[in-house]
């Protein structure tokens, strides 16, 4: 039986994820977000952009935040950038980022290649939403969970 979302990640691995997203949010404005479900019966992007605003994710002044989302059960994943990093990342950006994503994925790898995700998002971010001394953090860091 393949694990839920929430036991496919050790303690340890969560940490990872999350430190990735701290680190990669240190000098940026914007915002990164990573949400578990087991299962996505659905187009794997549209689910991801009904979670996407059903975090709130939309709401970041700037525009800038991003949701990596994963199906672990159906694996499924999918990328989705709001409109202010969407405007200002190169054309084939996300898909770059996604294949190689999903080459680690497919190694087993699933920590390396989130991880990989969030720190070129990160370095985009960071270029394009740099880091304001009045800058709060508009969203948590933890990793959410769905079903």
């Amino acid at each position: 039986m393949s694990p839920s979302a929430r036991s496919f990640f050790t303690k340890e691995e969560r940490d990872r994820i999350t430190k990735a997203i701290l680190n990669a949010e240190l000098d940026t404005s914007g915002e990164i977000r990573v949400h578990i479900e087991s299962n996505c019966n659905e187009d794997v992007l549209d689910r991801a952009a009904f979670l996407f605003k059903k975090l709130g994710m939309e709401k970041t002044e700037l525009r800038n935040g991003v949701l990596f989302y994963l199906a672990v059960k159906s694996k499924k994943f999918a990328i989705i950038g709001d409109a202010g990093i969407n405007a200002e990342v190169p054309e084939n950006f996300w898909d770059d980022i996604k294949s190689k994503m999903e080459e680690l994925f497919k190694q087993g790898k699933f920590i390396d290649g989130l991880v990989y995700g969030i720190e070129q998002t990160g370095k985009h971010l960071k270029k394009h939403f740099p880091h304001h001394v009045d800058d709060i953090n508009e969203l948590p860091d933890e990793i959410s969970f769905g079903k």
